[in-house]
């Protein structure tokens, strides 16, 4: 990995441990609220941020807001002066202009040197990414064969989650098709996919324990018995969460021991508490 270093955004919810294993610099986005500004994962973390949300009134919730370009620019400019490549993963811009920032810097700085992926993806699915773009690296393989196999990969990976309330997805604006549930939402629990960088309604069910079972079904129904890697998140949702993992391991061929998360607060401030999800990978090599 000497001559390629792997870059993402707070909002891959990677967690200081599996990013300091890998080897991954994790830029942080912000949330804003009341007159200050917090670095996400930095300044604030998920404990400090659900009750924060929750104590917000209607009328102040926090708000999100992408890296700046100095932000960027900060961490790019060290790792091409060292003689590195760089390969960029951040979260959908379907939901954020972050990739767009991040492009702006790389053109203007070594756009042949730092490759930006718009990931498609939320939470674990950016930080499997650039879990699996590190530990090619490490393998030896080209910037060029990395993109391709995690390009791949990115096809291949599903992120399905379940939210409490659609409250909080509604106000910050990034409720996508999962709008068309809205009205119908009477003590309703959406089964959220992503697919294709946005937010997009897979089930409508009554219950958060039948949302769990929905979202193993669907995973079972996709991958049967081909041998996968998960991650399961939550945003305080430890129960829910716990559940899932055990549902996810009974019904599918996970190999490894599944990766436990929570949803950090850039993501958080959208999806709100309650929300429970899990990433789910094939296993090819």
């Amino acid at each position: 990995m000497a001559d390629i270093a792997v870059v993402t955004d707070s909002t891959s919810d990677i967690g200081t441990e599996l990013a300091r294993k890998f080897g991954i610099t994790v830029i942080p986005l912000s949330i804003v609220y009341g007159g200050m500004v917090y670095k996400d994962g930095v300044d604030l973390t998920p404990s400090d941020f659900y009750p924060m949300l929750e104590q917000a009134g209607n009328e102040e919730l926090p708000t999100s807001s992408q890296p700046s370009p100095q932000e960027f620019f900060d961490v790019y400019k060290p790792l091409v002066d060292s003689g590195k490549e760089v390969l960029s993963f951040h979260i959908s811009k379907g939901l954020s202009s972050t990739v767009d920032v991040a492009r702006m810097v790389a053109s203007e700085l070594a756009p042949e040197r730092v490759h930006v992926v718009d990931t498609q993806s939320i939470s674990f699915g950016i930080a499997g990414q650039a879990i699996e773009a590190a530990r090619l690296a490490m393998a030896g393989f080209s910037a060029q064969e990395i993109l391709e196999r995690v390009s791949r990969l990115k096809d291949q990976a599903e992120v399905l989650f379940s939210l409490d309330t659609l409250y909080y997805l509604q106000r910050g604006g990034r409720i996508g098709k999962v709008s068309s549930v809205v009205g119908t939402l009477l003590k309703i629990k959406p089964i959220v996919r992503v697919e294709e960088g946005i937010y997009v309604p897979l089930a409508k069910v009554r219950s958060m324990k039948q949302a769990i079972s929905g979202m193993v079904e669907f995973l079972e129904s996709k991958f049967k018995r081909r041998a996968v890697s998960i991650a399961v998140g939550h945003g305080q949702g430890l129960e829910y969460a716990q559940s899932l993992r055990e549902l996810a391991r009974d019904k599918l061929n996970v190999k490894g021991n599944p990766y436990f998360f929570e949803v950090g607060p850039v993501i958080g401030v959208h999806t709100g508490p309650g929300t429970v999800g899990i990433y789910a990978r094939p296993i090819e090599y």
